[in-house]
Parts: C-alpha cells; sequence; structure tokens
C-alpha cells in the first residue's frame, strides 16, 4: 500500500478563515450567492465558476460531473452541453439535480438543488456565438459520452467541420444547448475550527414559494 493510502486518514485541516451566521446570509439566497461570487473573484481564484453537477439516469443511477456556470440571473444558474450526452439524457429522464461548488481557498462551499429547464435558442445561439471558434467546430466534432476507437475520430470530425464551415460564421448545432438549475434548495458552508463548521441552509416547498431559512448541526 502506498504512504498516501496509509496516511488518508490523517490528512486534517482546521479551518479558520471566517464565520458565517443568519444576520450576514440575509434572506435571499441568490443576493448571498452573488456576494460570495463576487468575494471569490476578487480573490482571484482559478476556474470560480466551477461547479459538479449531480444527475440520475434512467437506472436511478447517480452520476457527477464537473461543468462551468456560464450564467446567473434570478430564477437560477445556467451551463451548457450536447443534449444527447449522458448528462443530456439523465436530464430528459430525471429532471432534478444538484450542484456543487467549493472554493477551498476561503473554506466555502455550497450545495444548490432543484428543477432543471432547458433554454431557449436565443439565449442559446447567444451564448454559442460568444465561444472561440475552435469550441465552435469542437461542438459539432464531439458526439459526447459516445464511445469512439481512438483520439483520431475527434481530429478527423473536426478537420471536416473546419472545413464546412471555414469562415467565423459556424452555426449552433441543434443538439447542443444550454439548461438552467431553478433552485428549490441553497446549503452555504463555511469551515469552522474543530469541524464545528457554519451551515445555512434556505429551502423553499415550490419555485413560486417563500424562502425558509434554518441552521443545520455540522
Amino acid at each position: 500500500m502506498a504512504d498516501t493510502e496509509k496516511n488518508l486518514a490523517g490528512i486534517r485541516r482546521d479551518y479558520c478563515l471566517a464565520s458565517l451566521d443568519e444576520h450576514a446570509v440575509g434572506n435571499d439566497p441568490f443576493a448571498f450567492f452573488r456576494k460570495w461570487l463576487s468575494e471569490v473573484e476578487h480573490a482571484q481564484l482559478d476556474e470560480l465558476n466551477a461547479m459538479t453537477l449531480a444527475t440520475v439516469d434512467s437506472d436511478s443511477q447517480p452520476h457527477a460531473r464537473t461543468v462551468l456556470l456560464k450564467g446567473l440571473d434570478d430564477r437560477g444558474f445556467m451551463f451548457f452541453s450536447n443534449y444527447e450526452s449522458a448528462k443530456g439524457h439523465d436530464m430528459e429522464h430525471h429532471p432534478r439535480v444538484a450542484l456543487l461548488f467549493f472554493w477551498k481557498e476561503l473554506e466555502r462551499q455550497v450545495r444548490v438543488e432543484g428543477m432543471v429547464e432547458m433554454l431557449h435558442d436565443d439565449e442559446n445561439d447567444a451564448y454559442y456565438q460568444s465561444r472561440p471558434r475552435g469550441s465552435r467546430i469542437g461542438a459539432w466534432a464531439s458526439p459526447q459520452s459516445s464511445v469512439i476507437a481512438d483520439r483520431s475520430i475527434l481530429d478527423e470530425r473536426a478537420a471536416h467541420f473546419d472545413a464546412q464551415y471555414p469562415g467565423e460564421q459556424v452555426p449552433r448545432p441543434a443538439f447542443w444547448g444550454g439548461y438552467r438549475v431553478l433552485p428549490l434548495s441553497f446549503e452555504f458552508w463555511q469551515g469552522r475550527s474543530s469541524r464545528l463548521h457554519d451551515r445555512i441552509r434556505f429551502r423553499r416547498a415550490g419555485l413560486n414559494e417563500a424562502w425558509e431559512r434554518e441552521r443545520l448541526a455540522p
């Protein structure tokens, strides 16, 4: 057994940067999330918009992967993908998902749970056309989540679509677009000493219902 495996149980860090109370969090979880996101940006953390997306497939098997937050409005969190990918099929069968943001340098994490909806074509087109040309070609080239024989398949498909769309006007594939996660729950977690972390959760029974705030034991 490697030394790292032997020492896993002994790896620990005491969190002591900040605390979190109900007054600081307020009554609007979207507003407080934006405050934390602004502080993460000010701290100049890499990939500050990286978030874990958890879905469930048609066999009730959960899956998690990292995606990038690409938009935030008063309704929810937006990201983009191939609709025919594994996560696309998961969300088609089970439109309930979870998100996790973890900003270790600030000893913070945010959990979000809720419903997912597909974005409108105008939102999809606007974001797609803002992407670098290589990324737009890549959306055409990758049969996301499909088994492929080797890397050359991607290179060949990318070359094919690069030739098919030689200029800057690369159309958005019909199978590619965005999703919005509509939260029913937020949990804000601030690391504290001796594992006595601060956890404050907001919940609502429906998308048009009022938020209920509560403190959770760590």
